[in-house]
């Protein structure tokens, strides 16, 4: 993913998810291992290996480190992805967003531009973050 250059869908889900990722300066091993879990098992990426995850995540923080990284990514991502993958990508990054203990203002910032660079329904968008909500609630003892 170099600068300028078209992407192929999975390299915009990555790039989807480094995004928010990122947000609040940096990744993290938890974002990472959240990534990598998504690349394994998920059908849009079966082709997609984790040197392509390696590859495709350095490419994406190197892009958002340059003059006018965040739009060039957002036109590089609603480029590459049709309808139906803009909502996999949100939901994408929405399970990367879940899998910090807390999710910081920045995050959240991050996910509602991509939200709406994106172009959901906020129907849709909502649907999705309910459903990686109740994923991710834990069991509290005692109860």
């Amino acid at each position: 993913m170099r600068a300028r250059e078209a992407l192929k869908a999975p390299e915009a889900l990555v790039l989807t998810m480094v995004l928010v990722a990122a947000a609040d300066g940096g990744v993290t091993d938890r974002e990472i291992g959240v990534m990598a879990g998504q690349v394994q098992t998920l059908p849009a990426f079966h082709e997609f290996t984790a040197e392509n995850l390696r590859t495709a995540t350095d490419a994406a923080v190197n892009l958002l480190n340059e003059d006018e990284g965040l739009q060039h990514a957002a036109l590089l991502m609603r480029e590459a992805l049709e309808p139906r993958l803009r909502e996999t990508a949100y939901a994408l990054a929405c399970e990367v967003v879940a899998a910090s203990p807390v999710a910081r203002q920045k995050t959240l910032e991050m996910l509602a531009f991509v939200r709406e660079e994106l172009d959901l329904d906020p129907l849709i968008a909502a649907a999705i973050e309910r459903g990686v909500r109740v994923r991710h609630r834990r069991v509290d003892a005692g109860t």
